[in-house]
């Protein structure tokens, strides 16, 4: 089964997450087929720049609860994302949860139209945003960040622009992104290559520094007793037995 498609119009390679029937959702075989798309357009002189998109109105809703990936895989293909040789430009215009936020992150620019909505979940289910940290920490407004890593609120495109996490937004992705694709086309590959590779410095620090420590709460998170109950709960679709309800407490 594909999981990403790929089609390319002029030297724009576009990678698209497809497995709506799972709001395509990070499963080991989507974390794999995304890092191997990603090899190649890296590789390939004929691609300028990469659009990662997504079918379905989810671009993702995080790590797959029933075939997770390796918290590993997940950090190799954050960082890969931010050291391609070539811009990554995310184009959002579905719902954003938990771990698809890293991939927003990791992307160089980021485009949502106003349809799209974002939440950090993952305290809702007994983890912590641990790995997607990596490119989030070192890009997105800090407060901001620990409103919504710890309340699990949800937010719409327009804030999500304010705060950092997309480049911007507007009602029409196609349309926003346009200018940003024609001025990657008129660029020198070389000269983008070492210009992104300026930007991301400081995002790779922050990799080199922490990632073994967040892979290694990630790992212990999701195999805690709270993370246990509150993927039963959301998978049966109740509240986890650890949830304050109103009129309670």
């Amino acid at each position: 089964m594909t999981l990403i498609g790929r089609s390319r119009t002029r030297g724009v390679e576009t990678l698209s997450l497809d497995a709506p029937e799972r709001r395509n959702a990070l499963s080991a075989a989507l974390v794999g087929g995304l890092a191997a798309a990603l090899t190649d357009a890296g590789k390939d002189p004929g691609v300028r720049a990469v659009v990662l998109t997504h079918t379905g109105n989810t671009f993702s809703a995080g790590a797959d609860l029933k075939d997770p990936p390796d918290p590993a895989a997940l950090v190799a293909l954050l960082r890969q994302i931010v050291e391609l040789p070539k811009p990554v430009v995310a184009r959002v215009t579905g719902h954003v949860r938990a771990g698809g936020l890293g991939l927003l992150a990791a992307c160089d620019i980021g485009v949502a139209s106003r349809t799209a909505t974002f939440a950090f979940t993952e305290v809702r289910i007994g983890v912590a945003p641990a790995v997607i940290s990596l490119p989030l920490l070192p890009r997105t407004d800090p407060r901001a960040l620990t409103r919504y890593y710890l309340t699990g609120e949800r937010f719409d495109a327009d804030e999500a622009a304010r705060i950092g996490l997309v480049t911007a937004a507007g009602d029409d992705a196609d349309d926003t992104l346009e200018p940003i694709l024609d001025g990657v086309r008129r660029s020198a590959p070389e000269a983008l290559a070492e210009t992104k590779r300026l930007l991301t410095a400081k995002v790779l620090e922050t990799f080199d520094r922490d990632a073994d420590t967040l892979t290694a709460l990630s790992a212990r998170l999701f195999a805690s007793a709270s993370a246990r109950e509150g993927m039963t709960a959301f998978l049966e679709r109740r509240d986890p037995e650890w949830a304050v309800r109103a009129g309670h407490g």
